[in-house]
């Protein structure tokens, strides 16, 4: 039996998906066209469209064959059917809090939808690591590069 992949919410895989098709189906043609275009102007050894064309095209096929790969791997999990919605899980928003009581409010998505700035968490980072399974009252150690660090899960709430 294949193990589960790595874990995607619906909307992760469909931004995947997009991207996969909008290289399929929009990007790849333009270029494509540029280079048939671009041979077709004679000498291709100092034809700049041509040879950016060709680089552009190994760039596009090169993530169109890493993008295949991924979206066959990944297990799409809908965070709204979680049934045990005290625990953190995979789409879990958690607000944590420090020994100084300063707050922190993370949601743990798919490593392919991870957003640090905006408090998406991939799955396998260290912090969603250490607070899996941990309910509301659980305190965790998280180790860090800078060192290990205390969080209280003050609150878990799923979408």
């Amino acid at each position: 039996m294949k193990p589960a992949g790595p874990p995607i919410s619906p909307t992760g895989m469909a931004a995947l998906r997009a991207r996969y098709d909008h290289l399929l189906g929009k990007e790849r043609p333009e270029i494509v066209e540029i280079v048939s275009w671009a041979a077709g102007n004679g000498d291709r050894s100092e034809n700049g469209d041509y040879l950016y064309g060709r680089k552009r095209m190994r760039e596009i096929d090169r993530e169109l064959a890493f993008l295949a790969r991924r979206m066959k791997v990944l297990r799409v999990v809908d965070p709204a059917d979680q049934t045990e919605r005290g625990k953190v899980f995979f789409g879990a928003t958690v607000e944590l809090a420090d020994e100084d009581d300063e707050r922190l409010t993370i949601t743990i998505v798919g490593d392919d939808e991870q957003d640090a700035s905006t408090g998406r968490i991939g799955w396998s980072a260290p912090i969603a690591r250490a607070l899996r399974g941990a309910g509301v009252g659980d305190l965790r150690i998280v180790r860090l590069p800078s060192g290990e660090k205390e969080w209280e899960i003050m609150a878990v709430s799923y979408p």
